[in-house]
């Protein structure tokens, strides 16, 4: 009898480390996020990432908004940093990091960087761009592979992740950011920059961007990829990620620049952070009523057994 108490009381724990740690549960990577007909896009334009004033130069121009967004967010999180390296001991990865436009000026902060993009020839681009700077080659590293490869390696090794212009690309975006989490350490921190899902959105990114103006080319964006900020908030927030910050972007094809914007109705930025392990209250629906009444029916047995031995 005691032994059947101990086994139901078990299984009862066993529910209640279920219910707290709701988002380590790994991710089955039979399936990926990654979406073939955009690897073949982006495998036309390789060749093109380090040139400033062409496809790219919106993303290119765009570290000017979003490096010092990485990194004055991430320096809140450390007592003290190094002048000119101000990220050094930090890893950070850079998902979907194409031709290493932002991975780059991460590494020259100090960060230890891995850039991982599932397209080859941007990993080939990458890393002859960086090969150039000795320093670069020490502190970035290049992989070829998806986040869900990354995923069954390892789990909580990163301090930051970075998916800068790349959900808005992927074909699982809930599954995406469950990867994320997976791999960034308990305070770590997620930054990503992507497009809301607005009828301006399409009117200007995709029509007069792709279509009209030739900004990016035609095919780069699928609207229904979209994602609104309220949408990614609670998408994060089920995946025990704290959104910390949301700020609108806006781009002048004109100038070439980018500035801040509240409004956040085209491209916006957000940086979460991911929570630690904390306590919760165990709910109702994790102790099983037939079980509850058997174990106090042996309660209430062991102390009539208590009072015999009184006796």
């Amino acid at each position: 009898m005691w032994f059947k108490s101990y086994r139901m009381t078990f299984a009862c724990l066993n529910r209640i480390k279920i219910y707290r740690y709701p988002w380590t549960r790994l991710y089955s990577t039979s399936r990926t996020t990654v979406d073939s007909s955009e690897v073949k896009t982006f495998l036309a334009l390789a060749h093109r990432w380090w040139d400033e004033q062409g496809i790219y130069a919106p993303l290119h121009s765009m570290n000017d908004l979003r490096v010092p967004f990485i990194r004055d967010n991430l320096l809140k999180t450390v007592a003290d940093h190094q002048p000119g390296k101000p990220l050094s001991g930090m890893k950070i990865l850079d998902v979907g990091c194409g031709g290493g436009l932002l991975t780059e000026p991460l590494g020259r902060l100090g960060a230890s960087v891995t850039g991982i993009d599932p397209v080859d020839e941007n990993i080939k681009t990458a890393q002859h761009h960086k090969s150039f700077d000795p320093i670069l080659d020490k502190r970035i590293e290049y992989r070829a592979c998806s986040l869900e490869e990354i995923v069954e390696e390892t789990t909580e090794a990163f301090d930051a992740v970075v998916a800068s212009e790349v959900v808005e690309h992927v074909i699982d975006l809930e599954t995406f950011i469950q990867c994320c989490c997976q791999v960034l350490k308990p305070g770590g921190s997620l930054f990503i920059t992507t497009i809301n899902k607005t009828q301006l959105s399409y009117a200007l990114g995709i029509v007069f961007a792709e279509q009209i103006a030739g900004i990016v080319p035609k095919g780069t964006h699928t609207w229904e990829k979209f994602v609104s900020p309220e949408k990614l908030e609670s998408i994060l927030e089920s995946n025990g990620l704290s959104v910390q910050s949301v700020a609108g972007m806006l781009y002048n094809p004109f100038s070439g620049y980018w500035h801040w914007s509240e409004n956040t109705s085209l491209n916006y930025a957000a940086h979460a952070v991911k929570s630690g392990v904390q306590d919760h209250p165990v709910p109702d629906e994790f102790v099983f009523k037939g079980e509850t009444e058997e174990l106090r029916g042996q309660d209430s047995t062991n102390a009539g057994a208590q009072e015999e031995l009184k006796k």
